[in-house]
């Protein structure tokens, strides 16, 4: 087994996604999404992990999270994972893997990114042209960033310290202009395909 070139530290965050083998649906329905919060809101109370920002789609999904102790991400991931992939086949009789790969991860090195990040994890759905504001999808935290869904799968604290107001974060996700434009540095960090 290949090492990871991650390496996990406390109190540093980390962008963590992965999709679908062949670009398959890892979530089918709304049980599925439902189940896999409930396994990321246990093992990260247990694991002392923060998730900041997340955003679960049809066939792929992003986490970004902050490892606040010693207990890596990658056992996080792991504990939360295995038991979503074995539920999963099981419940749509299946067999073998979910997801394309390992998750990947990128260490989160500049403020600049972690912004960027917040931002570019919840645009994923209005990006995707399946909602028109991204609050509509249930299935990330933006609506927590803003004010709107009370929800504990959120830092209440790391919003109001980076962005001010949940307005100001509204501002920022809404107003945006592609990386392509005006942040060319911060295209090794997005998830291309």
């Amino acid at each position: 087994m290949a090492r990871r070139k991650t390496i996990f530290l406390p109190n540093n965050y980390y962008h963590i996604y992965n999709r679908g083998v062949h670009h398959n649906n890892v979530f089918r329905n709304d049980a599925d999404y439902k189940f896999l919060l409930k396994y990321i809101k246990k093992e990260m109370k247990r694991c002392g992990i923060t998730v900041i920002a997340y955003c679960l789609m049809d066939n792929h999904f992003h986490l970004l999270l902050r490892q606040d102790g010693d207990i890596e991400i990658s056992q996080f991931m792991q504990a939360v994972f295995n038991i979503y992939t074995k539920a999963f086949n099981t419940k749509y009789k299946l067999s073998g893997t979910l997801f394309e790969s390992a998750f990947k991860s990128i260490h989160v090195d500049t403020n600049e990114y972690l912004l960027h990040l917040c931002r570019y994890i919840h645009r994923n759905p209005l990006d995707a042209n399946i909602v028109v504001k991204p609050e509509q999808w249930i299935y990330s935290n933006y609506a927590e960033f803003i004010g709107k869904r009370k929800g504990t799968l959120v830092d209440h604290q790391f919003v109001k310290d980076n962005f001010g107001t949940p307005e100001a974060y509204e501002d920022f996700v809404m107003n945006y202009i592609p990386p392509e434009k005006t942040q060319k540095g911060l295209r090794r960090y997005l998830f291309l395909d």
